[in-house]
């Protein structure tokens, strides 16, 4: 009778640390599961915040200096022919620059309303150019009075419409940027919660170790005594 009563509470105990210890390695899963997510996200913040912001920023700074070359061609007095192919030459590697860092930008990770501000932005600066070297060929080919008057009416709104839509982007960037922060802080809260409970668990096996053992003393001082006796 006393074997079975003592077999039982042993299954009892063996059947208690057995689920704390499954607690213990599904804490341990899941916290593994965090720290992964943490640092994807990590990852994502700089090669898809970062790294794209940065790309943005140079988008911008060329628009901003081709506005400021032709600014500069057009109200310096009359431009001679070798001004006007300087000029070409310099619109040309200031957009190739540019195409060249959106095309590095549309292979990050996009959300739904920064692909639909990137095709806005590919028609803004589409329309940018073609308006710039309309500007540019007509004071070639007619007068530099005549581009003055093209680019007042047309090319400073197609310029200032492009760089508003690069804005939009920019905020929209600084927005997932934020998002991404909140989710790390709380994966680092559930990070530290997991942590917490494991230190717990680990206590209370502690315990429980320091129980039975108290407890397996007590009966072998009363089975010695009932044996002196």
């Amino acid at each position: 009778m006393k074997v079975a009563y003592s077999l039982k509470q042993k299954m009892k105990i063996a059947t208690f640390l057995f689920a704390i210890m499954a607690c213990m390695i599904l804490i341990r899963i899941l916290e593994d599961k965090s720290v992964k997510s943490m640092n994807e996200s990590f990852v994502s913040m700089y090669n898809d915040r970062l790294i794209p912001a940065t790309d943005l920023f140079y988008i911008a700074e060329n628009i901003f200096a081709k506005k400021y070359t032709l600014d500069s061609f057009l109200y310096s007095g009359n431009p001679e022919q070798k001004d006007i192919g300087l000029l070409k030459s310099q619109f040309q590697n200031f957009n190739s620059t540019i195409d060249s860092l959106m095309k590095k930008y549309e292979k990050t990770f996009l959300v739904k309303q920064e692909k639909e501000q990137l095709k806005e932005l590919k028609v803004r600066l589409i329309n940018s150019i073609a308006a710039e070297q309309h500007v540019i060929s007509l004071s070639d080919s007619h007068s530099i009075e005549d581009g003055r008057k093209l680019y007042e009416t047309v090319g400073r709104a197609t310029s200032r419409k492009t760089l508003q839509q690069l804005t939009e982007l920019m905020i929209i960037q600084t927005q997932v940027g934020k998002e991404l922060i909140q989710s790390s802080e709380s994966m680092v809260s559930r990070s530290k919660l997991y942590s917490t409970l494991q230190i717990a668990l680990a206590v209370l096996i502690g315990i429980l170790v320091v129980g039975i053992i108290s407890a397996s003393n007590v009966v072998q001082v009363r089975n010695d005594k009932f044996n002196m006796n």
